[in-house]
């Protein structure tokens, strides 16, 4: 599993010890930016630079991105086919939306979570996996439907 990281410049501080401790626990990670911080960023670079790597191959691939409220990340993120984003604020709602909707990028509050929080909503959301229940699979086939009708899959 390759997991692909960015954040804006009120994210950097979480992502580079998010980078680390992914390290530690023996995950293939990859940093999409910001390479350092920078107040005059703009986060939809790199949500957009995360979601393409993991558009590439969303069965062995995750991303992770952190702003200061998580929402623009989770906003950009999901204007791409295959992406299924969401904020999570602790580890039962990190459970949650990969069990029901198999989320495959993980936004994050860097403003509103600590460290150590976060560390335990991506632990809970990598070790989650997909419950397949039927309700669950159709919902996100409509949702792949959606997308064919409106164009973003090519």
């Amino acid at each position: 599993m390759i997991i692909y990281i960015g954040a804006d410049h009120k994210g950097f501080n979480l992502k580079e010890q998010i980078k680390k401790y992914l390290d530690q626990s023996g995950y293939s990670v990859l940093d999409m930016g910001n390479a350092s911080k920078d107040e005059s960023d703009n986060y939809p670079a790199f949500a957009k630079a995360v979601v393409h790597e993991v558009q590439g191959d969303t069965a062995n691939r995750r991303g992770i991105l952190m702003c200061g409220s998580g929402a623009g990340m989770c906003i950009t993120a999901n204007k791409f086919a295959g992406i299924r984003a969401s904020i999570a604020f602790s580890p039962d709602h990190a459970s949650a939306i990969k069990q029901e909707d198999d989320v495959n990028v993980l936004c994050l509050a860097a403003d509103y979570l600590e460290p150590e929080q976060a560390k335990k909503i991506i632990a809970i959301w990598m070790q989650t996996s997909f419950d397949e229940e039927q309700r669950h699979k159709d919902r996100i086939e409509q949702i792949r439907q959606m997308e064919v009708e409106l164009g973003l899959w090519k």
